[in-house]
C-alpha cells in the first residue's frame, strides 16, 4: 500500500491545486465588475484569459480525485493525471509570460487605452489623480470635472523639470504596473503547485507499479509471502 505520508502529501498539494483554480476564476470575474483603476488596467483578453486558467485547474482538480482513488493496479488514470498537468503547465506559461509582456511597454501601451476611454472616464482619472491628459495636456485631455477645468489650468501645471508631473501617465502605469506584476508573479506560482503534483503523481504510480508487482510475485508462490 502507497505510504499514508506520501499520499497526505499528494492531497495537500492537490488542495492547492483547487486553490489555485478557484483563486485564478473567482478573481477573473470579480474583476470585471465596475472599478475605474482595474477596468483600465485589465483588458477583457487577459480577464478572459485568467477564466479558462482557472477552469482548466478546476477540470484537472476533478481528474486527480478520480485517478488518486483507483486501485492500484489501475493506473492510467494518474498517467493521464500527469499528461494533463503537463497542459497547464503550458497553459500557465502562456498567460503568465502575455501577462508579463503587457509589463514591458506599459506607458505606451497604455497611453493606446487612454485614448480608447470615454470622455467620463478620463474625468474621473483625472479627478482622482488630479492630473490633465496622458503624456501632455493636449493629448485627448478632457476639461470638465473638478481638477481638469481648462487649457489655461492645464498649461500650468507644466514643469519643465518633472514632465510626469500632473500628467495621467504616472499614477495609470504605476498601478498597472504594482497590479500586473502581483497577477503574473501569482499566475508563475501556479506552475509549483502543477510540478510538485507532477511528481508525486509519478511516485505514486512508481509504488503502485512495485506493489502490483508484489503482489502477482505473492500469487504465484502460493500466497505466502517473502520470508
Amino acid at each position: 500500500m502507497v505510504s499514508k505520508r506520501l499520499l497526505g502529501f499528494w492531497a495537500f498539494v492537490d488542495a492547492w491545486l483547487l486553490a489555485a483554480g478557484i483563486l485564478s476564476l473567482v478573481m477573473s470575474l470579480v474583476w470585471r465588475a465596475p472599478n475605474l483603476m482595474m477596468n483600465i488596467v485589465l483588458s477583457q483578453a487577459e480577464l478572459t484569459a485568467g477564466t479558462v486558467l482557472g477552469i482548466i485547474l478546476l477540470v484537472t482538480f476533478v481528474i486527480s480525485i478520480f485517478a488518486i482513488v483507483q486501485r492500484n493496479h489501475v493506473t492510467f488514470p494518474l498517467v493521464f493525471l500527469n499528461w494533463t498537468l503537463i497542459l497547464d503547465a503550458i497553459a500557465i506559461i502562456v498567460v503568465g509570460t502575455y501577462i508579463w509582456f503587457q509589463t514591458l511597454q506599459e506607458r505606451n501601451n497604455y497611453f493606446k487605452v487612454w485614448l480608447s476611454l470615454s470622455p467620463d472616464i478620463r474625468v474621473q482619472v483625472q479627478d482622482k489623480f488630479q492630473c490633465c491628459g496622458y503624456f501632455t495636456s493636449n493629448d485627448s485631455v478632457t476639461f470638465a470635472g473638478n481638477f481638469c477645468t481648462n487649457q489655461t489650468f492645464a498649461d500650468s501645471l507644466v514643469d519643465p523639470n518633472n514632465t510626469d508631473a500632473h500628467r495621467c501617465v504616472a499614477p495609470i502605469t504605476s498601478f498597472a504596473d504594482m497590479t500586473l506584476n502581483n497577477i503574473f508573479s501569482t499566475v508563475y506560482g501556479f506552475m509549483a503547485i502543477v510540478i510538485m503534483l507532477f511528481l508525486l503523481s509519478i511516485c505514486v504510480i512508481n509504488k503502485r507499479y512495485e506493489e502490483e508487482r508484489f503482489r502477482r510475485i505473492d500469487q504465484k508462490r502460493g500466497g505466502k509471502g517473502f520470508v
